[in-house]
This record gives structure tokens, sequence and C-alpha cells, in this order.
């Protein structure tokens, strides 16, 4: 179990890094995503091809985005990546995404959950 938790996680931040940081997310769907994706994001149409029209618009639009893994957490089919997430001419966020994978390895599922980094903190422990 800990290997297929492990390949997971690795796998989720591969899919991450080709779509988000390499920018292509056509190769990211076709090696990482299953035969079906399921969106939960509600900017994101459902569906690999919708996923690829949002994320080749995002490269356009936001040319230099990275995004920066601070935590993976794998239990059972889920992972969860805790992300800095650096959009040029932009707001920056952190942002957690949730992937589930089928037993192939596959992504098949995402949601996720940002919140824009700034403003003022009534604390100093940072949001990473």
């Amino acid at each position: 179990m800990t290997s297929r938790l492990e390949n997971n996680k690795a796998n989720a931040q591969a899919l991450y890094d080709l779509m988000f940081n390499q920018c292509k997310p056509r190769e990211a769907v076709e090696t990482y995503a299953g035969d079906v994706y399921i969106q939960h994001n509600p900017h994101v149409g459902d569906g690999k091809e919708a996923f690829i029209a949002y994320f080749e618009r995002m490269a356009a639009d936001y040319p230099g985005k990275t995004t920066h893994f601070k935590r993976a957490i794998a239990e059972g089919d889920f992972v969860v990546l805790h992300c800095h997430q650096i959009w040029p001419g932009s707001d920056d966020y952190a942002g957690i995404d949730i992937f589930r994978f089928d037993d192939n390895g596959k992504v098949v599922e995402h949601w996720d959950v940002l919140q824009v980094i700034g403003g003022a903190s009534k604390n100093d422990n940072g949001l990473f």
C-alpha cells in the first residue's frame, strides 16, 4: 500500500508540474489522467478537453506562472497537494488540490480550494 500511495503522490505532482509549471496540459492529461476526468472547480469545465483548454488559456494569459509544492498527503485513493501558486501580474494563492485516483494510478477526479495571499494577518504563522 505504501508504494501505491507514494506513486499516487508522485503522479499528482507530475501532472500538476506538467500542466501548471511546464504549460503542457495535454501531455499532463494524456500521461496522468484516467479514462474519465471529473472536475469540481466551478471555473473549469468537466472532462479532459475542458481541463486542457482552461490551462492552455492560463499559460497564454499568465506566462511565467509557477507553483511550489509545500506538502503532499496521500490516503486511500486520494492525494492532497498544498501549493504556493504564483501568478505574474495577478494575485498569488495558497492552494489545496485534492485528486482521486483509479486503480491504475491515474487521476479521475479533482477538487480545489484557493486563498489569496496578502493582506493583514492576526498571527505571524504564514500560510505555509
